[in-house]
């Protein structure tokens, strides 16, 4: 439906005669037959959507349906009803469904894609949302902060979702308690697929936040069960618990970097779940515990190899007497009935301890108060290769209670904690691809049997426990695979996340007037092939896909630039991802050579170049605000006579955001780059995120920072992982090549330099506080 403005404001619905009117519901298709169809609402009506797009439809959806006769909105043919352009959908009232709806295309006008309440006073009860779609529906602007799903009321649903692509600011689903009528709620969040949210290159990523600091003294209720959590990766928290008495139970992570958390409040309950990763990235995390009361029991890890805030797991230090929205201690913790497979360093104690920071932080953050009253019983440690530190304490873990936990650690001796923490010879029993079980624990381990431990009556797949128990995620090892990655038993029943791989195509490109054509016309993944010659261009050319141009002939073909001043040759658009190979780009030293939009940076892009050589440009690459790349790599590249180099610093806010996660420099050269040579800027204590990696390898800089204001060749400041190694500084007239934060895992090692300065450490950067 093209151009609908629709305002639903009171709900569903009148029949005419002239209606087509199914054995369900009312058809509608037009304005005027949706405006009618919500008008004297009843319970047990039934509005259908015709197929097609619904273009800019803000619908409020209001009605006092029964239990026995609920009031529905829902598509004609699921998946077949697009809502796009801006609309948004909000519901108030009792027992009203929403079903089969596809949100592409698009952005809400308001804060939420949907809500659960059309006012602060309307909201929704016992009312439900399912087997829809939320793909990559996304503000312009990254900083603009929406939430996709937000629930108020009690006791509402959201089941059966594919829910994908979040790139702007806010948690993909929020729980809020604001209000009387949304305290203890028990909803309920199950069998969706959380598909893949990108790195936002700063906080508020989350995909499920419960409640917020200023409502973490409430009670939520609220039960995450059953879903798939793939390739979540927006920041630190995957899952946000900050409410009282949540429950997340019989969920997959899967290579998602983050952590479940209990970020503020008390009384959770972490059963059940799966955690998977591939043994390589550190970044995937398990369970972060903050706050009292929280039961951690029957989980599974694998090859999770996080460290910190992404352990395993991660117990975290408090602050004395600390404010709602900061870290209050670990206290009356049970970790129990756990198994970890391949997992470094599973356990860590007193994680985010900063009292060695103590001369830059106000003692308002000082982390200093040490988990008490919390056990660790009855898991299972198993190692393919022995962990020097099973257990990391940061700050001592003398809080902490262990017993009967088993290792199997290859003979690599560990602190036996009190005898809390046991050698043992086990076996692996591989179940499937992700799970393999230890097998062979000592018939003298018995579980140890702490206040309410009775509680635990089931293993992770809910076999009993009674007359059989055993320590460890699972009583059985004899057990059929329980296919936890089959994508079928989550999210909409008609949409998949699984694309098909297909071979590149290659297009080749004779002359200039033909190359945008030419991209235009490719499809994600395709190969521009570039003649040998010259190609004179005189406007940017947009690049809005997955693309590679390259010379087709062993030489390099060259693109001259004779754009107007402050535009780029390759200007990157949403979702553009460049890969430039064997080119010559000569500019006319006013314009860019790469750049980002200035604005209406909607997705991320991407960009690699390779064996190019770059001249007479004013930047070799202007990042803008707002935008932001997963990666950005210069390999095996000349660069020359440019005004600025790489820009990646007007994220200035201080609010922890910054451009890109990944910056690669290797094998390059630089040469008479005035300024901003490399320029990659982070501000503020943020811990939600990465924090940006930086990595400078084997390559030379000459002549190079003459008109650097701060006298710093590479600046990169507050960027977390830091690695400038085996490179050659020249005749560089500045006072430092490098500022290090010793603080965190910033490194430079076997680096030459003449007449250029040196690259020196502080401990403590003094950094603006977030919060």
């Amino acid at each position: 439906m093209n151009k609908l403005f629709c305002l639903l404001t009171v709900v569903v619905l009148c029949f005419s005669c002239d209606k087509k009117v199914d054995n369900t519901g009312v058809l509608v298709k037009t304005n005027d037959e949706l405006y009618e169809a919500i008008k004297n609402v009843k319970a047990g009506d039934d509005i259908i959507l015709a197929n097609g797009v619904w273009e800019n439809v803000e619908i409020k959806l209001i009605g006092e349906g029964t239990e026995e006769a609920p009031i529905s909105l829902r598509a004609e043919t699921p998946g077949q009803v697009f809502i796009e352009g801006v609309s948004n959908l909000e519901i108030a009232g009792n027992y009203l469904i929403v079903e089969g709806l596809y949100f592409r295309n698009g952005y809400t006008p308001t804060e939420n894609v949907i809500a659960f309440r059309t006012s602060e006073e309307e909201v929704a009860n016992y009312s439900r949302v399912t087997n829809c779609v939320i793909l990559d529906y996304n503000q312009k602007e990254r900083d603009k902060d929406d939430l996709w799903i937000q629930l108020y009321g009690k006791h509402n649903q959201v089941d059966h979702c594919y829910i994908a692509g979040k790139t702007n600011g806010g948690p993909t689903l929020r729980v809020d308690l604001k209000g009387n009528q949304s305290i203890r709620n028990f909803h309920q969040i199950v069998n969706n697929h959380f598909g893949p949210r990108p790195r936002k290159g700063g906080a508020r990523g989350e995909s499920i936040q419960l409640g917020s600091s200023f409502t973490s003294m409430s009670p939520s209720n609220t039960t995450i069960a059953n879903n798939l959590f793939e390739e979540c990766n927006g920041e630190v928290e995957i899952i946000s618990s900050k409410t009282n008495f949540n429950e997340i139970r019989n969920n997959v992570f899967y290579k998602s970097e983050g952590s479940v958390v209990t970020r503020h409040g008390n009384y959770a309950v972490i059963d059940g779940n799966y955690f998977i990763g591939d043994g390589k990235n550190k970044n995937y995390g398990g369970i972060r515990l903050v706050n009292t009361g929280h039961w951690v029991v029957n989980n599974y890890f694998y090859n999770i190899i996080g460290e910190n805030f992404r352990s395993p797991l991660a117990v975290m230090n408090g602050i004395p007497k600390s404010p709602l929205n900061r870290y209050n201690q670990v206290t009356d913790v049970v970790v129990a009935y756990n198994t970890y497979v391949d997992c470094k360093s599973p356990w860590q104690f007193g994680v985010g301890t900063n009292i060695a920071q103590s001369d830059v932080l106000p003692k308002s953050e000082i982390r200093s108060a040490r988990p008490i009253r919390t056990v660790v019983a009855n898991n299972i440690i198993y190692n393919t290769k022995g962990d020097l530190l099973p257990v990391v304490e940061h700050d001592k873990a003398d809080g902490v209670l262990f017993k009967s936990n088993v290792i199997n650690n290859k003979n690599v001796k560990f602190k036996d904690y009190k005898g809390g923490l046991q050698n043992a010879k086990l076996e692996l029993k591989k179940v499937s691809e992700n799970i393999s079980i230890p097998v062979g624990v000592p018939s003298e381990i018995t579980p140890y049997v702490g206040f309410e431990f009775n509680t635990i009556t089931k293993d992770l797949l809910g076999n009993s426990r009674v007359g059989k128990n055993t320590i460890g995620a699972f009583v059985n090892a004899d057990m059929p695979d329980p296919n936890i990655l089959d994508k079928s038993k989550y999210g909409a029943s008609w949409y998949s996340n699984v694309i098909e791989a297909k071979e590149a195509n290659t297009f080749a490109v004779a002359n200039a007037e033909e190359l945008q054509s030419k991209i235009n016309g490719a499809q994600n993944g395709d190969i521009i092939a570039l003649d040998s010659g010259v190609f004179q261009i005189s406007k940017s050319i947009e690049i809005n896909k997955s693309i590679t141009i390259q010379s087709k002939e062993k030489g390099k073909s060259q693109i001259i630039f004779s754009g107007e001043e402050n535009t780029p040759l390759f200007a990157l658009n949403p979702k553009g991802l460049l890969t430039l190979k064997d080119v010559v780009l000569v500019g006319n030293n006013t314009n860019y050579a790469f750049a980002s939009l200035k604005e209406n940076m909607s997705n991320h892009f991407g960009l690699t170049v390779s064996g190019c050589d770059i001249s007479e440009f004013n930047y070799i690459l202007k990042v803008y605000k707002q935008s932001f790349a997963e990666r950005i790599t210069f390999e095996n590249s000349n660069f020359s006579n440019c005004e600025n180099g790489i820009e990646l610093s007007e994220e200035i806010n201080d609010k922890g955001d910054y451009n890109t996660e990944y910056l690669t420099v290797e094998n390059c050269t630089f040469n008479a780059i005035k300024q901003n040579v490399i320029d990659y800027y982070r501000g503020g204590y943020d811990e939600s995120t990465i924090g940006g990696n930086l990595l400078v390898s084997n390559s030379t800089f000459t002549n190079c920072g003459a008109k650097e204001k701060n006298g710093m060749l590479l600046n990169h400041r507050g960027i977390v992982y830091v690695n400038i190694n085996n490179n050659t500084f020249t005749n560089n007239p500045v006072e430092l090549v490098s500022m290090l934060w010793g603080a965190k895992e910033n490194y430079a090692a076997d680096n030459t330099f003449n007449n250029s300065g040196s690259i020196k450490s502080e401990e403590n950067l003094k950094m603006k506080l977030m919060y």
